[in-house]
């Protein structure tokens, strides 16, 4: 997962870029990069970091131009530690290309291999966005053989990406003395959009990276679709892929997105909504409502989760935790050592909603379980009698291979246990998580028009087809972590039977 954004205008965009990038920072806090165009030449600045410490004056000044494009990075695959990983990245031919990804390809491995044997294309990292920025040259080079490049032969070129790539891909690119491209793989997995204010033209991976910086949302990216915006503000649009679906990432609406964002034609706050009316009924089924006190909100995105249970149950809903909002997330910490270290300095408890009573809890997911068997710990040391836990998702028992930090079985609490297992490893009184069919109708619901989800991670369905036990092993070989000594651990990987769809 990463935010992108690309700008075309008629006034200097290293601003207003900079300012998306502050909007989806909590899309990726790994590193940030900003490529501008002008003239004949591109100007770029990348770095480890968040926004606000690899931006100075001097690298905005260095930053000119009326064109231009930006990422947060959140690593899932590739060297997470390395100032080359940073995107965006850079070709020379044909034209000239700079370009950011957010998703994650299946077919990487394959794909590095043709163009290297076949295309005669050289890559110098193991991120996957610089497979896809060779195979996009490729393919416009194919394309247009010197001529003069009309969009026609950009969309040309987008469908041959679509032949050949797999997995999820929304894709910003500059295309030098031409203008900015946009596009989406053929289900729509990670999610882009286009916004306008007067001249400039906006993409980016929220609608709140727009109408936060005072653009006026458009549309959704179609899945499939790509658009093409020339320098002097034109836009041209067309749909790439033979057969395009609309099956976004579930877990955009449950965990990744921010609330106040739509995706898709879908609210994420009332997603969230939807998706604690429906936990309600389980946690009747599990816990009598008699039995609970309180129910008390993990921070942050579980809190209209939340608010709706409360209200349904008839239990008073009370802030229970403070976040330090000065730590990185923990669920984006490269080792499981440092993850756990981290909880208690993320998390405060306000005691005295704790003490005396039966709480439930509730979160917007769980994952790898560390966080969620800290946190029922502090419970209980601020003097709860009971701790209950609902997830507003379900088990996660599948690895993730489209761009979410969680693609190794062994790390997800749930995999190869039953839901009382899993409460005993995580230490609460009762365990209440949402059912997968259920958690499809909630968000569904809010736009039926959706073909469905990838939820890959709850139900093992791959939407792409092409994922398999030995693919994800292959994927899983490029994904180190570093564990508490600061040694590099490439992580094991016991998978249960992978589906594809």
């Amino acid at each position: 997962m990463c935010g992108i954004l690309g700008v075309v205008s008629q006034a200097p965009v290293n601003q207003l870029i900079y300012d998306g990038l502050l909007l989806l920072q909590h899309r990726g806090q790994d590193a940030a990069g900003i490529a501008t165009h002008q003239g004949q030449k591109f100007f770029m600045h990348k770095a480890k970091g968040m926004v606000k410490d690899v931006f100075r004056t001097r690298n905005m000044r260095a930053l000119p131009g009326h064109v231009g494009l930006g990422q947060v990075r959140y690593p899932t695959a590739g060297n997470a530690f390395s100032d080359e990983e940073a995107q965006p990245f850079y070709v020379n031919a044909p034209f000239g290309l700079v370009l950011v990804h957010n998703g994650n390809l299946t077919n990487a491995a394959e794909l590095k291999a043709e163009l290297f044997s076949i295309d005669h294309r050289h890559i110098n990292t193991e991120s996957d966005s610089e497979v896809l920025l060779n195979v996009l040259a490729h393919e416009l080079e194919k394309t247009t053989r010197g001529l003069p490049l009309a969009p026609a032969d950009v969309f040309a070129a987008v469908r041959g990406v679509h032949r050949r790539v797999r997995g999820s891909y929304a894709v910003v690119a500059l295309i030098a003395g031409h203008g900015l491209l946009a596009f989406r793989d053929p289900f729509g997995i990670r999610p882009l959009c286009l916004g306008r204010q007067g001249s400039t033209w906006v993409v980016a991976s929220e609608s709140v990276a727009l109408e936060g910086t005072g653009h006026q949302f458009e549309r959704d990216l179609l899945p499939g679709e790509a658009v093409f915006i020339d320098l002097q503000g034109r836009l041209h649009a067309a749909q790439c892929a033979e057969q395009p679906r609309l099956m976004p990432c579930i877990f955009e609406y449950v965990y990744l997105a921010r609330p106040d964002s739509m995706l898709d034609g879908i609210s994420v706050y009332q997603a969230r909504l939807n998706l604690g009316q429906t936990l309600a009924q389980r946690v009747i089924s599990t816990v009598p409502p008699n039995e609970i006190d309180v129910v008390i909100p993990i921070p942050e995105s579980s809190r209209p989760s939340a608010t709706q249970l409360a209200h349904l149950l008839g239990i008073a809903y009370r802030e229970g935790f403070v976040k330090n909002r000065y730590v990185g997330r923990t669920f984006i910490m490269p080792g499981q050592g440092v993850r756990k270290k981290s909880v208690r300095q993320k998390l405060n408890v306000i005691a005295s909603e704790f003490k005396g009573r039966n709480v439930l809890l509730v979160d917007d997911s769980i994952v790898r379980g560390t966080t969620s068997r800290e946190i029922v710990q502090m419970a209980r040391d601020a003097g709860a009698r009971k701790v209950y836990l609902a997830s507003a998702a379900p088990p996660v028992r599948f690895p993730n291979v489209y761009g979410i930090d969680m693609p190794t079985s062994d790390e997800l609490v749930a995999y190869n246990r039953t839901v009382e297992q899993v409460r005993e490893v995580i230490g609460c009184d009762a365990l209440i998580y949402q059912d997968v069919e259920g958690m499809k109708r909630a968000i569904g619901a809010l736009n039926p028009a959706l073909a469905g989800f990838d939820a890959s991670c709850f139900d093992g369905v791959y939407i792409t087809g092409d994922v398999t036990p030995e693919s994800i092993a292959r994927m899983n070989e490029q994904r180190v972590e570093t564990d508490e000594d600061g040694d590099n651990d490439h992580s094991r990987l016991n998978l249960p039977n992978a589906q594809t769809a």
